[in-house]
């Protein structure tokens, strides 16, 4: 696919991850079976730590709020072989996130204990980031000619920093001067990528914006912010009208600096 001519005036790039980044697979082939085959376990071992009481009291409201809302909740059968109230306490937890997985729900209590469960995962080396391979060089030759590098992602900004700060390419926090999540506003939205070019404190024509989901980069072009559609094996096709209106990719390596960066 032919070089793609970055626009003269741009200072920074603003990455997504999923598909842009890193594959779709290690969010779907590792990150989230690690959790549904791990919880139970990791819930045994950190059930009396503040952090975990924490995350379960806050699971707990949830589970409250799906009620008074009368959304569907999953009905389980109290196992008559238990024989402790942490048992049945822990196994009523694992059913409730399993149930949230399932139903794909992006709920903050669900996100905070599979950001706990995570890190311990990345620090321990049971998992380590994804990252495409012309990936780092791309942002490392971005930077040398003077651009800033962000990340906007809809995982939270310590999920993300744990998926590179513990890359398989080691840690690569040093190559992005800051992090986004959906507390700037959703991807989808173009007042989101307006709030984040004024908290780097630039205009949105300066900005380059490269995600895979065409949702994000309708938003991201009616805020005045350039855009370039990364298409990888894996990311969900394209119609021929979106492949005609955006700027396509398949690695960071065809977009080329010139002029004023």
């Amino acid at each position: 696919m032919a070089a793609i001519a970055v626009p003269e005036n741009t200072r920074v790039f603003l990455l997504d991850i999923e598909g842009t980044t890193t594959p779709i697979t290690f969010v779907k082939d590792i990150l989230f079976p690690y959790i549904r085959e791990n919880l139970e376990e990791y819930l045994s071992a950190h059930w009396e730590e503040d952090e975990c009481k924490q995350d379960v009291h806050l699971l707990k409201k949830q589970a409250e709020e799906d009620l008074r809302q009368n959304k569907a909740c999953p009905v389980h059968a109290v196992d008559q072989t238990v024989h402790t109230d942490e048992e049945k306490a822990i196994r009523e937890v694992v059913d409730n996130v399993l149930w949230q997985m399932a139903a794909d729900r992006k709920s903050t209590a669900l996100k905070q204990l599979q950001g706990h469960m995570w890190r311990a995962a990345y620090m321990t080396g049971k998992i380590k980031g994804e990252v495409y391979q012309d990936v780092v060089p791309a942002i490392r030759r971005w930077r040398r000619h003077g651009l800033k590098i962000y990340i906007y992602s809809s995982g939270s900004v310590e999920a993300q920093k744990l998926l590179f700060g513990y890359s398989v390419e080691g840690d690569l926090l040093d190559l992005f001067d800051g992090h986004f999540d959906t507390n700037i506003g959703a991807k989808v939205e173009s007042k989101s990528y307006e709030n984040i070019a004024e908290r780097i404190g630039c205009q949105p024509e300066e900005i380059m914006f490269l995600t895979d989901v065409t949702r994000e980069a309708k938003a991201a072009e009616d805020a005045g912010v350039n855009v370039a559609v990364v298409v990888r094996p894996g990311n969900m096709e394209l119609t021929e009208e979106e492949k005609n209106h955006y700027r396509i990719i398949t690695s960071f390596n065809q977009l080329e600096l010139s002029g004023n960066v």
